[in-house]
């Protein structure tokens, strides 16, 4: 298995000086290389591109100060934007061409498979880069003795913070994922809640309004200082502060909720995203998630595969119209939340109800012979979050009350 493992740097002001003239340089040349596949009539293929890089150095004289992998790895760079590109395009989406970057917008440089070491100097560990020298890392946790390291990416953040990012693969053994799954459970994105799933959970979306909050009052104040002033500077730090402590709790939530499904379940199955780009229109609430689903689901793929577990991402195409107990379809505007089916009385969350269509078609797209029970009623607090559930089976007492309360108001 592929890990990455991330860590802060500490370098000297003159290590800092020495790693942006070198990110710098990458971007130039990023920039060149993009500049000659513009020019040519039929695109280059790569590895003719970075055959030229000898003849580059030789005119170009800071090319010469680069380690010779990190240059091969910015003409990779080149070419795996202009795959993305053209996947998208292929996908219907309308992009336009690659832009020339600016400094701001590109801060990395990767060594691969040479040019780097993790060292122990004078009892404290540094990360060896050629060309750049030895730089102290804090080493908060330690690589698996049976790993091997494939690459470093050394970046530098908005808050002007480094960080370096280790491409290590683990030799161990993943489990093997059962023919049978025993426990199983389908995930529908919500609108109102983050997402529900078929053993009655109901994820509340995170609540950041005091992080935004305070992020939106640091961009208030930077915008009453004057532009790339010592002030103006100062404030931008703590706006990239403010963005990066968003970002880090947002991720935390996701790889908490990703780690979950991927360790409690046999198989898990989900909406196929890229099938639900096609169906959805601009400006649907969902899409508006779209980025934040797109990393869970990402997140919960190595982790499922780590764990050995099936992750089967299934066409989301009317998993909220049907119902999940008879298969009749009903239309349902976005504000109807309740499915009521008009066939066989079965009621549930809307998503709830998606959730359960989701799950019948992960089971049968892998094989699976599923139990024919009627789905259970889900009842959801307003404030449910991920480790609150109350399941309500269908004809118990309890629902009987209430609905019978329902109907008296």
């Amino acid at each position: 298995m592929q890990y990455n493992y991330k860590y802060r740097l500490n370098p000297t002001e003159n290590l800092a000086e020495t790693l942006l003239y070198h990110v710098d340089t990458c971007r130039q040349l990023y920039n060149h290389v993009l500049y000659l596949i513009n020019e040519s009539e039929d695109t280059p293929a790569r590895y003719e591109v970075q055959g030229r890089l000898p003849e580059l150095k030789k005119w170009w004289d800071d090319l010469g100060d680069i380690h010779s992998k990190v240059l091969q790895m910015v003409v990779k760079r080149v070419y795996d934007n202009l795959s993305t590109l053209k996947a998208q395009k292929e996908s219907g989406r309308a992009v336009g061409m690659l832009k020339w970057k600016r400094p701001r917008d590109y801060r990395s440089l990767t060594y691969n498979q040479s040019g780097f070491k993790l060292k122990n100097t004078s009892g404290r560990p540094v990360l060896w880069l050629s060309k750049i020298g030895e730089i102290p890392i804090h080493l908060h946790r330690d690589i698996p003795e049976n790993s091997t390291i494939k690459q470093v990416t050394v970046k530098r953040e908005p808050t002007g913070e480094w960080f370096a990012t280790f491409g290590i693969e683990v030799d161990e053994d993943i489990p093997a994922k059962p023919e049978t799954p025993e426990t199983v459970v389908g995930i529908d994105v919500g609108i109102l809640k983050y997402a529900h799933d078929t053993d009655g959970f109901a994820i509340e979306p995170p609540d950041f309004n005091e992080e935004r909050d305070r992020l939106e009052r640091a961009k208030r104040n930077l915008s009453r200082k004057e532009h790339n002033s010592k002030n103006w500077e100062k404030q931008r730090k703590i706006v990239a502060r403010r963005h990066a402590a968003l970002k880090r709790k947002r991720r935390d939530f996701l790889h908490k909720l990703s780690n979950y499904y991927a360790t409690k379940y046999d198989l898990v199955a989900v909406e196929d995203l890229e099938a639900k780009r096609l169906v959805e229109q601009p400006g649907n609430s969902r899409n508006r998630a779209g980025a934040a689903w797109g990393m869970f689901l990402r997140m919960l793929e190595y982790k499922c595969e780590r764990e050995g577990t099936h992750l089967v991402a299934v066409d989301p195409k009317n998993t909220t119209k049907e119902c999940a107990s008879c298969g009749v379809k009903t239309a349902k505007p976005l504000w109807v939340r309740k499915h009521s089916c008009p066939s066989c009385g079965f009621k549930a969350d809307r998503d709830a109800n998606a959730a359960w269509n989701i799950l019948s078609r992960g089971l049968e797209e892998l094989g699976v012979v599923h139990s024919e029970s009627t789905p259970v009623e889900t009842a959801f607090p307003v404030d449910t979050h991920v480790s609150a559930k109350r399941v309500i089976e269908t004809g118990s007492p309890i629902l009987q009350e209430r609905t019978a309360h329902a109907e008296g108001e």
